[in-house]
């Protein structure tokens, strides 16, 4: 049975050439001391693997091989990586993990359980020659008293958003990731973006008080700039760099309707009345990364969803 490590088919190679070209075009190179490359990806449903590199008709998971190799491409080319929708089968991650080498390493969520929760686990991915734990692991939990009203009941957060500390080159930062509840409709997303943004508000306080920056990264479900949703989710001063606000998210975002593009993805951070960043690492740049150009290219962006993703990453660089 073919591995991940062997040496892929020529056709795979081809790929993974012109994979990393526009990755070098694109993403700025990781600098020991000098940089930290973050992103966050919602991986659609990142679990079951396939165990080949040629499409297998009407094969099940669809993901194969193939498609892991150039999400693996993708995820090198960071520090540290907030990754949404890894599932209860954990053999997708795996697998990349042996292809990453030894130098990277995760820590994860259990999956949450009940409809709501889409047994997904919430997951970090980081080299560990740039980035190592700082200590802290948790996830968010609200206080009984301010949790999220649905008529006459309260409840907690539909995957609960989970935040690791990290360090590099002399700076902690706390990762704060979510996935925000999708819902039938807007409305059922706003308790969500209301009761993060109240609940990483106070807590940035703590944290900056002990000189840990904290960074507020994942799939939001924001429809547009400056809608409810996203006007929720800045209420409290969380900042969006302005690099972000033009690039896609989805790979189904029409390149020649910019206003109609879905604002899912985040990455941000607090700001102090003066709008300056509250964080000691000095923000260089951010973006978002098209693969569709490069791989797969005869597929359809639905089965290309289902074998890469629905969701383009998102990064930012920080200089350290």
């Amino acid at each position: 049975m073919p591995q991940i490590t062997d040496i892929p088919p020529e056709f795979v190679q081809a790929e993974l050439d012109a994979l990393e070209i526009s990755l070098g075009q694109i993403i700025p190179p990781k600098h020991l001391d000098h940089n930290v490359l973050i992103a966050t990806w919602n991986i659609r449903a990142f679990g079951g693997l396939t165990e080949q590199w040629e499409e297998v008709i009407d094969g099940s998971p669809k993901r194969n091989l193939h498609a892991l190799i150039c999400i693996s491409a993708i995820i090198s080319r960071f520090d540290v990586v907030a990754i949404q929708e890894v599932t209860g089968n954990l053999k997708a991650l795996r697998h990349m993990l042996k292809l990453l080498g030894r130098h990277w390493s995760f820590i994860l969520t259990d999956v949450t359980r009940g409809d709501r929760g889409n047994n997904e686990r919430i997951a970090f991915l980081f080299d560990t020659r740039k980035v190592t734990l700082s200590g802290l692991a948790c996830e968010l939990v609200l206080p009984e008293d301010e949790a999220i009203h649905e008529g006459a009941f309260v409840r907690q957060f539909a995957r609960t958003p989970y935040a690791v500390a990290f360090q590099s080159a002399g700076h902690t930062f706390i990762l704060v990731t979510v996935h925000i509840l999708y819902g039938s409709n807007p409305q059922d997303r706003l308790g969500e973006l209301e009761a993060i943004a109240q609940w990483l508000e106070r807590w940035s306080k703590e944290a900056n008080a002990w000189d840990h920056d904290i960074i507020v990264l994942g799939d939001f479900n924001i429809d547009r700039m400056d809608d409810p949703l996203y006007q929720a989710f800045t209420s409290t001063g969380l900042y969006t760099p302005e690099d972000l606000n033009a690039v896609p998210r989805t790979i189904f975002s029409a390149p020649d309707e910019p206003d109609k593009a879905k604002f899912y993805d985040q990455i941000a951070w607090f700001t102090d009345s003066h709008g300056y960043p509250r964080l000691s690492m000095d923000y260089a740049r951010s973006g978002s990364f098209d693969f569709t150009k490069d791989v797969m290219t005869s597929l359809s962006n639905q089965k290309l969803s289902w074998r890469m993703s629905d969701h383009y990453p998102l990064w930012a660089e920080f200089l350290v």
